[in-house]
C-alpha cells in the first residue's frame, strides 16, 4: 500500500469529518455566536474575528496532525509499512469499524467528547483571542464534542502514512475544513438570516451524515481492493447495503441541536 493511497483516503476522511463536526453543539454555537451582526454589536470587524478563527482552527489540526505524526513514526519504526496487507486489514478495521458507530450498531456511542468551550470568553476577552482560541479547540478535533468517528478514522489512516509530514498535513487539513465553517455565516446580517440558516443545516444533517458513512465505507471498500479487489468490492457493497438497511430499520431521527440557535458554555 502506498503512501499516496492513504494520504488520498485520509485526506477525503478529513474533509468529510469535518464536515460532520459542524453539527456539534460547539459548531453550530459557533455559527450562532460569530456572525457580522454579533460581531458589530461587539464592536468589531466579522472579517477579523472569521480570520482568527480559521487560523486557530489550522493551528488546533496542526496539533492533532503532530499527535497523529508520532503515532506515524511508531507505525513507522516496528515496520509495519513493509507489511501492506497487514495495513489493508487495520484501515479497512478501522473504517467499517467507523461506520458501525456513525450507524448507531452499537447503540447511541456518539458524542464521544460532550466538552464545550467557554461562552464566557466573547465578553471578556478580545476577538483575536476568543476567535483563535474557540478555533483551536475545534480545529484540535477531540478536544471538544466528537460527532463522528470519522474523527478517529482520520488518526488511524494518519498514523498508517508511517510519515510524520503526511499526518501533520492531515490534521492541518482537518483544522482548515473546521475553521473554514465560520464562514457559511458570512451572509447571515440579520438575526433571521442566522435563523434561516439553522433550518438549512436542520434539514441537510442527517443527509451529511449519511454521506460521510458512505465514505467511510468507501475507504474499507478501497483498502480491501488494494489488495483483493473483487473481494474488496463485494464486501464494500455488502457493508453499504447493511449499514443503509440498518439506518432504515432503526428510524432514529437525528436529535434537533439547532432551531433555537445554542450558544456556547464552559
Amino acid at each position: 500500500m502506498t503512501l499516496d493511497w492513504i494520504f488520498v483516503t485520509g485526506s477525503v476522511t478529513a474533509v468529510a469529518a469535518a464536515a460532520r463536526s459542524t453539527w456539534s453543539p460547539c459548531g453550530l454555537s459557533m455559527l450562532s455566536s460569530i456572525t457580522p451582526f454579533g460581531e458589530r454589536n461587539r464592536g468589531h470587524r466579522y472579517g477579523a474575528t472569521a480570520s482568527w478563527f480559521v487560523a486557530g482552527g489550522v493551528a488546533g489540526g496542526l496539533c492533532l496532525g503532530a499527535l497523529c505524526g508520532l503515532l506515524a513514526l511508531v507505525v513507522s519504526g516496528v515496520g509495519l509499512p513493509s507489511r501492506p496487507l497487514a495495513v489493508s486489514i487495520i484501515a479497512a478495521a478501522a473504517a467499517l469499524a467507523a461506520a458501525a458507530l456513525d450507524v448507531g450498531l452499537f447503540g447511541d456511542r456518539l458524542p464521544v467528547v460532550r466538552r464545550q468551550v467557554d461562552d464566557g470568553w466573547l465578553a471578556r476577552y478580545r476577538p483575536w483571542f476568543y476567535a483563535a482560541g474557540f478555533g483551536w479547540q475545534i480545529g484540535a478535533g477531540v478536544v471538544t464534542y466528537v460527532m463522528t468517528a470519522a474523527v478517529f478514522l482520520l488518526i488511524v489512516l494518519a498514523a498508517l502514512t508511517a510519515s510524520f509530514g503526511a499526518a501533520v498535513a492531515l490534521g492541518a487539513l482537518f483544522g482548515l475544513a473546521r475553521g473554514m465553517t465560520v464562514l457559511l455565516t458570512s451572509r447571515a446580517h440579520t438575526p433571521s438570516a442566522l435563523h434561516e440558516l439553522h433550518r438549512l443545516l436542520d434539514r441537510i444533517g442527517p443527509a451529511v451524515k449519511s454521506i460521510v458513512i458512505g465514505v467511510e465505507i468507501a475507504v474499507a471498500a478501497v483498502a480491501l481492493a488494494e489488495r483483493w479487489l473483487v473481494p474488496g468490492i463485494i464486501i464494500g457493497t455488502a457493508a453499504g447495503l447493511l449499514t443503509l438497511t440498518w439506518s432504515i430499520h432503526r428510524r432514529i431521527p437525528e436529535a434537533p441541536l439547532t432551531g433555537s440557535a445554542p450558544v456556547v458554555k464552559g
